[in-house]
């Protein structure tokens, strides 16, 4: 595998194996590295791709390290939002969807000028999803979300 870009997110799922068949499925992930831990169908470390972007996971290890578990569904959720810039947002959002992802804001043009929307996946990481439909300078964003804002 070639080098680690030097920033990514690092993901930890309650269902190592079946996150990865979901992260395929809705958003074309390749797996990378993937990694048990021993004498156990846990993934220890996972490395996927996403249109060029890099992310990794583990399952959730708590029990065997004394702490109290991680994960989205234990913390009842997460602050943090990974996005993905895409071709078809249209294309992209309805097989994330149909794979099992649940609509947290609905995929609407925006005041920004993209096409946006976003969602949890079964594991409880929040996604968002958009494509450029118009570009903008910040004072006609500024102007924009004055607008959008007072509803």
């Amino acid at each position: 595998m070639s080098a680690l870009p030097p920033l990514l997110p690092y993901l930890t799922v309650s269902d190592g194996a079946a996150a990865i068949g979901f992260y395929k499925k809705a958003f074309g992930a390749v797996e990378q590295e993937v990694h048990l831990a021993p004498e156990s169908t846990k993934i220890m470390n996972a490395c996927l791709s996403i249109n060029g972007g890099v992310f990794m996971l583990s399952d959730d290890f708590s029990e065997q390290f004394g702490g109290p578990s991680s994960t989205p569904e234990a913390l009842g959720g997460s602050p943090v939002t990974l996005h993905l810039q895409v071709e078809d947002v249209d294309a992209a959002w309805a097989k994330a969807i149909e794979a099992g992802a649940m609509v947290t804001m609905p995929l609407a043009d925006q005041f920004w000028g993209d096409r946006y929307g976003q969602m949890k996946d079964p594991f409880g990481h929040k996604w968002s999803m958009a494509q450029s439909k118009v570009s903008l300078t910040a004072s006609e964003i500024e102007e924009a979300a004055k607008t959008s804002f007072k509803r």
